[in-house]
């Protein structure tokens, strides 16, 4: 065989036109057996640096690609899990997801999402049918409040994690931000320097992040002694004309407010269009939102914001989430991660003497 045939040879994959690589083609080209190569696609020790150099140029010049079929049947899997969010175009949700997907790609697993819509019928159809296309698990926002429909798919072995809010009457594992807390230290931030008129204005009560967001806003008031007015407090759709029309009736108001505290970023951006078309205003108006939001730190004054860490809720979702895949046991578990105030201006300001 002359030069040039030897090296077309060694070029030309040992394997039929058109099928893929196997194992054994890597095998044979390598040098090695079929268990090395097994062993350096898995990631599993016992191989030394020159040999899994040789089976990884070998993977390489072959174009080979594990092929994860058998595996799965083994393990009775699909390597996949569904994530259901409340809305896709929420920046909060951003790296919330990207989090439940990097968790999941490093557990050779693909991610499906979908938006529920901030709709319970929604969010049951996205579910059912992703558990009708055999994900092996399910990360959940849920905008619905009773999940019992959920009970027999995770007898039948879906493991199911809520994350930002519990499920609704049945047991389940849940990651929780501290909405009492937070809104509890935001209104006590504002309480501190000298507010005693504090409106709040939230989502809609069903939901649990803004009943809990409530309930740490009176405990802070009531903290200091303080009353609470019905004309003070704001619930409902979040809709930029429905808080508008909440945050004039409070600034306007025989005693209008001295601060505002917002119960999640898309009340927050509105209030903050508010007060910018009220610059001929006695006096500045304080502001604490609940999430941060992308160039909060930009404005003047800056937003001060009880922050919540969406990456973490996402990263800490998925671990259990695989965990629970990898066997663990146990009653459900309730996770709650801490908030973080940060103080920018816009919660510093003081209240107007008048």
């Amino acid at each position: 065989m002359t030069e040039t045939a030897r090296d077309t040879a060694a070029a030309t994959p040992p394997h039929r036109y058109g099928s893929r690589p196997t194992m054994k083609d890597v095998a044979a080209r390598a040098g090695v057996g079929l268990k090395t190569v097994s062993r350096v696609v898995n990631g599993e020790p016992g191989v030394t640096p020159d040999t899994e150099r040789r089976v990884r140029e070998a993977i390489t010049a072959l174009g080979f690609r594990r092929n994860d079929s058998a595996r799965i049947l083994r393990k009775g899997r699909t390597a996949s899990v569904g994530l259901v969010l409340e809305d896709l175009a929420d920046p909060f949700y951003g790296p919330l997801s990207r989090a439940v997907e990097e968790v999941a790609r490093s557990h050779g697993a693909l991610l499906i999402n979908g938006s529920s819509a901030e709709d319970p019928v929604r969010e049951q159809e996205l579910v059912l049918a992703l558990c009708a296309r055999r994900v092996d698990g399910l990360v959940v926002i849920p905008a619905g409040d009773d999940h019992r429909y959920l009970a027999p798919e995770m007898a039948a072995g879906v493991a199911t994690v809520f994350v930002d809010r519990p499920a609704g009457r049945i047991d389940a594992d849940a990651v929780l931000s501290d909405s009492f807390g937070g809104a509890r230290d935001a209104v006590a931030h504002l309480i501190a320097r000298g507010h005693r008129r504090i409106g709040f204005l939230g989502d809609q009560p069903g939901i649990h992040t803004a009943a809990e967001r409530l309930r740490g806003y009176h405990a802070a008031m009531a903290g200091a002694g303080l009353p609470v007015h019905d004309g003070w407090l704001s619930l409902g759709p979040t809709d930029p004309e429905r808080v508008r029309g909440a945050a004039a009736a409070m600034l306007d108001a025989a005693e209008p407010v001295t601060a505002l505290f917002a119960g999640n970023n898309r009340v927050t951006v509105t209030v903050v269009r508010v007060l910018a078309e009220r610059p001929g205003a006695a006096a500045p108006v304080a502001l604490v939102g609940f999430d941060d939001f992308e160039l909060a730190d930009l404005l003047s004054p800056g937003i001060t914001v009880v922050a919540q860490d969406a990456a973490q809720l996402g990263r800490t979702a998925a671990d259990l989430l695989f965990r629970r895949l990898d066997g663990a046991s146990g009653e459900p578990r309730r996770v709650v991660l801490p908030t973080r105030l940060i103080a920018r201006g816009s919660g510093e300001l003081p209240p107007s003497l008048s």
